[in-house]
């Protein structure tokens, strides 16, 4: 942790929806006038489409069936704790881009699946993390003890997986049953790898939907926003006003004491009345140290 550098990561696995959190904070951002260099989880993977594909069959012929994105085999987790560490400290570090699509591989005239060359962060206020381990921990590596802010997005595991089939079968052309195989490919590195991430956060957001998911493999539409709660728990309420988020949001109510329930739709609003004074806090901070 860092006062005149500080980091906020937003950790969760596939499908979960990091993505959406990370545009609500993109605008308190602008709101605020805060300079944030953005990382990308993605850009952290050891391997580029192509050598993950081959690396993924060369393990499958040797009877490995558990390799997969989740874990430290597939991951630079030494370099992100790097990253990490040197922000903290300086307020420098290197980043580079993955390229997930031809719109996004367009500019840097690079087939998409690949990395861009490693960088400089831009000048910056703060770093901001999106991606699958922002709060990971093995036997060598500790990335969860340089952010000052960590929020896990974990959705019940039936919604995760419907909004990972749908988002796969969509935007990359997978069957159900490649999806099925990754799912179940990554289970082991799930529970090892991702799961423990949560009890590290400072506040997770579970999604949970009011329609039957129990059989996600066949579910033919993503709950709603408006078909399901989100379950906001903070790791310490200490300094969290809960009453006035109960008075600001509709229909919110207290599951326990440290932990609000607000409607799916409200997510978005919960996220700006909840972090916007942490942002104002990490600020204060820096602006009196510097």
């Amino acid at each position: 942790m860092s006062e005149k550098h500080p980091i906020i990561a937003i950790t969760g696995s596939s499908g979960a929806g990091t993505t959406s959190v990370t545009r609500t904070f993109q605008e308190i951002f602008r709101r605020e006038g805060v300079r944030a260099a953005i990382i990308e989880g993605d850009s952290f993977h050891r391997y580029d489409r192509a050598e993950m594909k081959q690396q993924m069959a060369e393990r499958l012929r040797t009877g490995d069936t558990l390799f997969s994105h989740f874990g430290p085999e597939s991951n630079l987790f030494e370099e992100l704790e790097t990253l990490f560490r040197t922000y903290g400290e300086s307020g420098t570090g290197l980043r580079r881009k993955y390229l997930h699509d031809e719109e996004e591989a367009r500019p840097y005239g690079q087939p998409p699946g690949t990395f861009t060359q490693w960088e400089e962060l831009p000048e910056s206020d703060m770093l901001f993390y999106e991606g699958l381990h922002g709060a990971v921990a093995t036997d060598t590596v500790d990335v969860s003890r340089h952010p000052d802010l960590k929020i896990g997005v974990v959705p019940v595991v039936n919604l995760e997986w419907i909004q990972k089939i749908h988002r796969d079968k969509s935007t990359r052309g997978y069957s159900t049953e490649a999806v099925t195989d990754t799912i179940l490919r990554r289970m082991h590195d799930y529970v090892h790898y991702i799961c423990p991430q949560f009890t590290r956060t400072h506040v997770n957001f579970q999604r949970v939907p009011t329609v039957d998911t129990s059989n996600p493999f066949v579910a033919r539409h993503i709950p709603t926003a408006d078909e399901s709660f989100v379950v906001i728990r903070f790791a310490s309420p200490k300094g969290i006003d809960f009453p006035y988020l109960l008075s600001m949001i509709d229909d919110s109510f207290m599951s326990r004491a440290n932990t609000i329930v607000v409607p799916g739709g409200k997510m978005e609003m919960a996220m700006q009345l909840i972090f916007t004074p942490f942002i104002w806090r990490l600020m204060e901070r820096r602006s009196r140290v510097l």
